[in-house]
């Protein structure tokens, strides 16, 4: 099992750049409160996005493009973690369970946003679309981990 760390949160309304914040609540099948995908009922892998600050990292080094957390559009920043090896698994952002959907791959939009060559600088690292299981608190600096495979 892997474990990693939530170094940010980015939260906002449709048409703006996410804005940082220290913690925010997550509701199980809705998503972050305050955020611009807070669903009545969240279709599947749309309750939360996740990237890896490595990602990131590595995108500049491989295309010299910077691109900050909050232009990811993705609401939480980890370090230390496998993002992409957590699809189909259950993982625990903090306290609130979730489950990985499928990567979250770069889209035009995003390149349009911010500025070309992302879509290539961020394919295979774009990040992780998951659902949220359970309800509580994410806050930045806390522990993401892989949970155990329930025996069958």
């Amino acid at each position: 099992m892997s474990a990693g760390r939530v170094e940010g949160i980015f939260i906002g309304p449709e048409r703006t750049l996410p804005e940082p914040v220290e913690r925010v609540r997550a509701v199980a099948g809705r998503g972050l409160e305050g955020n611009r995908y807070f669903y009545a009922e969240a279709p599947p892998g749309r309750a939360l996005t996740l990237i890896q600050s490595e990602a990131l990292d590595g995108m500049l080094e491989d295309t010299g493009i910077e691109l900050s957390a909050a232009e990811s559009r993705r609401n939480v920043l980890t370090s230390g973690i496998d993002l992409n090896a957590l699809v189909g698994k259950r993982f625990r952002v903090g306290l609130v369970e979730c489950v990985g959907v499928e990567l979250c791959h770069p889209c035009s939009s995003l390149e349009k946003m911010t500025q070309k060559g992302v879509i290539k600088g961020l394919v295979n690292r774009g990040g992780l679309n998951a659902d949220i299981l359970t309800d509580g608190e994410i806050a930045v600096g806390d522990p993401v981990e892989e949970l155990a495979a329930e025996a069958a």
